[in-house]
């Protein structure tokens, strides 16, 4: 049931000390609003809203302002209407990546994403070149510190899949429609949980092992992360710990 998996890591999370608090709640904003306009402003009755809210919260986004992002997604108040849009594209080393937007002028955002991927050594694809390599799924991360056994006992019990060592968290994967359910009954189990949302998770993978070549990937996929229409980006790559801390440092 469990297992080191390094694709759990593949989706590009960066730390409160790599963007500006104004740039993350741009992306907050755009989220509460499509996920309240097309869900309705009921946190309780719409997943999305939830997850959204969660983070928007997590990253001490004032209630205000949270409040007055829902209201603009369910029509209480004037704003602009944002879309969701996938994008597709190749990092180096043929590295699939596909980027998850939210948009108020596709066209605008397309170019602006062309012009990221080709700066830093990467191409811009047709819809459909990569997000073949993958598949949409829940996942709920927890503390590390969460014995491995029970908690396994609770995710297979709640409907999960798979319980995943991601090295600093477990992440229990289940199908993008038992997220509900999984989250639910793992509350039901008294475990606490960090995040549940759905995610892209890649069926293959393209190991990168040479520095170099990894922190050009590292680099476009940072600079995409960076733009402020961007939700998620999600990349299939390998990269072994040692030149991930590299990179970091």
């Amino acid at each position: 049931m469990s297992g080191h998996s390094k694709w759990a890591t593949t989706k590009y999370r960066k730390g409160a000390q790599d963007a500006a608090r104004s740039k993350r709640f741009i992306k907050h904003i755009r989220s509460l609003e499509v996920a309240a306009r097309e869900g309705g402003g009921d946190v309780n009755n719409n997943a999305a809203l939830r997850t959204a809210f969660e983070r928007a919260r997590a990253d001490s986004m004032p209630m205000k302002t949270i409040e007055s992002a829902i209201k603009r997604g369910t029509g209480d108040l004037d704003g602009a209407r944002y879309e969701a849009v996938a994008y597709e594209g190749y990092a180096p080393g043929g590295v699939a990546v596909l980027v998850e937007t939210l948009t108020d002028n596709r066209n605008r955002t397309a170019a602006e994403l062309r012009n990221l991927f080709n700066r830093n050594g990467g191409s811009l694809a047709e819809p459909g070149a990569v997000s073949w390599q993958f598949e949409r799924k829940g996942v709920v991360e927890l503390d590390r510190a969460l014995d491995e056994d029970t908690l396994t006992e609770a995710a297979l019990e709640a409907g999960a899949e798979d319980v995943v060592d991601a090295g600093e968290r477990w992440q229990v994967v289940s199908a993008a429609q038992d997220l509900a359910a999984v989250r639910a009954g793992l509350e039901a189990a008294g475990v606490e949980l960090m995040s549940a949302e759905l995610t892209m998770v890649p069926t293959t993978i393209v190991e990168v092992s040479d520095p170099q070549e990894a922190q050009r990937v590292l680099r476009l996929i940072d600079a995409i992360d960076d733009h402020d229409d961007v939700q998620n980006v999600h990349a299939n790559y390998d990269i072994p710990e040692t030149v991930m801390a590299g990179y970091a440092g």
